[in-house]
């Protein structure tokens, strides 16, 4: 409303003027500056219209950057035709995670066919963000007109922002009670394992004797030492002893994006934070997110370096307002169950209830003031990167 005012009283202080030269100061020439006001904005008008249906604009940038470092945005305005074109402005945009100094720029385009610049968005909040174009407008040359251009704009692109992932310490409570656990658990199926040896049952379903190739990991260690001879656990009995962590990036469609972020990007640090802690330790994992796709994936994570690739996946999937993950995916029967949620009030009774011993799930929190509906133990990342109980 107020630049409309500003356009109305430019425009009367304008006619004012050509009213005060013409009638008292110099008449012939007042004629033509008034044929001359009159005539402009024709112009303005035609080059303004023109230009809505003769200009294509794209931007390129990178998929992924660090939090604290800049996102170089690149784009591109191309012309068709021949004809000079007037002033256009364009608007860019980012989410939440980028500082929200973003200035719209100005442009002209006379002979080039093309033409480009960049600007640079600030990576303030790890996590999923994207980059774009809100609008481009096509304006005259008097600044009292402009209009949306008719070609399409180009669709928002998806930005990772990278955060920093802290170095749990292994002398963590969390951490310990799941390594207690896995131990537990791995006894059993070594009992069991030679139960099956006993009852001369073909063995390799359980174990089987080493081959050139396996990973170390997958050693039994303490069998091997029964059965003097190097034994290694296959994939399925491997995975009932795994622990299974889940991440659940829950937003409320009622909670502001710019609030939301800021708890997404601590569930994160504290997720990735214990997953590398478990695998430096030996202790393979499965990981349940949901995908870009908005399927819900459970992956098998025992190599150092895949937690770093599997947090790239994370942070290329949007948050969906009022949807969490389907933990479905891991299985009911567990021996460890580490949750991470952004929220663990109403509905969060629908993750926990499908696991059947509900003892064995431990959730993680935003802090310590975090809602917890369940009678599972909940947990929090505090400043100095140690995990602490509520």
């Amino acid at each position: 409303m107020i630049k409309y005012i500003k356009s109305i009283v430019s425009v009367v202080a304008v006619a004012f003027l050509v009213y005060i030269f013409t009638f008292y100061i110099d008449g012939e020439m007042g004629v033509i500056l008034l044929a001359f006001v009159a005539f402009a904005p024709l112009v303005s008008l035609f080059f303004m219209i023109y230009a809505r249906k003769r200009v294509k604009v794209s931007f390129t940038c990178d998929a992924y950057v660090p939090k604290g470092s800049t996102l170089t945005v690149t784009v591109n305005i191309r012309k068709k035709g021949s004809f000079p074109l007037g002033i256009l402005e364009i608007c860019p945009c980012a989410t939440e995670i980028f500082a929200q100094d973003i200035k719209k720029r100005r442009l002209t385009m006379l002979n080039e066919e093309k033409k480009s610049f960049t600007f640079d968005l600030k990576a303030v909040i790890g996590g999923n963000g994207e980059v774009g174009i809100r609008a481009v407008y096509s304006c005259g040359f008097l600044g009292f007109m402009k209009k949306t251009i008719l070609t399409s704009l180009p669709q928002p692109v998806s930005v990772g922002v990278i955060p920093q992932i802290p170095d749990i310490k292994a002398s963590s409570q969390l951490f310990r009670s799941i390594a207690n656990i896995v131990l537990t658990s791995d006894e059993d199926e070594e009992n069991d394992t030679s139960m099956l040896y006993s009852a001369n049952t073909s063995p390799g379903y359980e174990h089987r004797e080493y081959a050139h190739g396996d990973p170390l990991k997958r050693i039994n260690w303490k069998l091997s030492s029964k059965k003097q001879k190097l034994m290694v656990r296959l994939d399925e009995a491997a995975a009932s002893v795994q622990p299974v962590l889940v991440l659940d990036l829950f937003r409320r469609s009622t909670v502001p994006a710019v609030n939301a972020v800021r708890g997404e990007e601590q569930l994160l640090r504290a997720m990735f934070g214990l997953l590398n802690l478990l695998i430096t330790q030996g202790i393979a994992c499965n990981f349940v997110y949901r995908a870009a796709d908005g399927s819900t994936v459970c992956e098998s994570v025992d190599n150092p370096d895949y937690p770093d690739q599997l947090l790239l996946k994370v942070l290329a999937v949007k948050v969906v307002p009022d949807t969490r993950v389907d933990i479905r995916q891991a299985g009911s029967n567990v021996c460890a169950c580490v949750i991470a949620t952004t929220d663990a009030g109403a509905g969060f009774s629908e993750l926990t209830d499908f696991i059947e011993n509900t003892d064995s799930i431990s959730i993680i929190g935003l802090s310590v003031a975090s809602v917890n509906s369940t009678s599972a133990p909940l947990w929090y990342l505090d400043e100095d990167n140690n995990f602490k109980m509520v």
